[in-house]
């Protein structure tokens, strides 16, 4: 078991997380599967910020290669509370590239919390994936 500072993190997370995730239930409800990625993204910052979270979108993120910062134009969606990486998709199913990208962010990032969220689903609930890579895991 984590120490007490890790468990009160986790719990941060965890609530920032549910958080996000009730947001993009009431954009999808509200506007349903069918728009563009955009416009999903921008519904979705708008309801965490009337939530009070601090929301960041389109974050530009370099590569390093060989001690080289290198701008290639990656781009994450939204992180909230300079925590939580949000990528947001509109496709017919996630694929083990949707789920590549959001690993390399983070690791890129040093963020430990992702999501993936499809809004081209029926349900939201079945388009939902969460993500934690390093300490944030125990």
């Amino acid at each position: 078991m984590g120490s007490k500072d890790e468990s009160v993190a986790t719990v941060g997370i965890n609530s920032i997380t549910q958080a996000i995730i009730g947001a993009a239930m009431k954009v999808h409800s509200q506007l349903g599967p069918g728009l563009l990625e955009n416009a999903y993204k921008a519904c979705v910052a708008h309801e965490l910020r009337k939530s009070g979270f601090h929301v960041q979108t389109e974050v530009d993120l370099p590569l390093v290669y060989d001690g080289v910062q290198i701008e290639l134009g990656y781009r994450i969606d939204l992180i909230v509370n300079d925590c939580v990486i949000v990528e947001l998709k509109c496709v017919e199913r996630f694929s083990s590239v949707h789920d590549a990208q959001i690993i390399h962010y983070l690791r890129l990032s040093k963020k430990h919390v992702g999501l993936l969220i499809n809004f081209h689903v029926r349900h939201l609930k079945d388009g939902i994936k969460r993500f934690v890579e390093g300490p944030a895991s125990d």
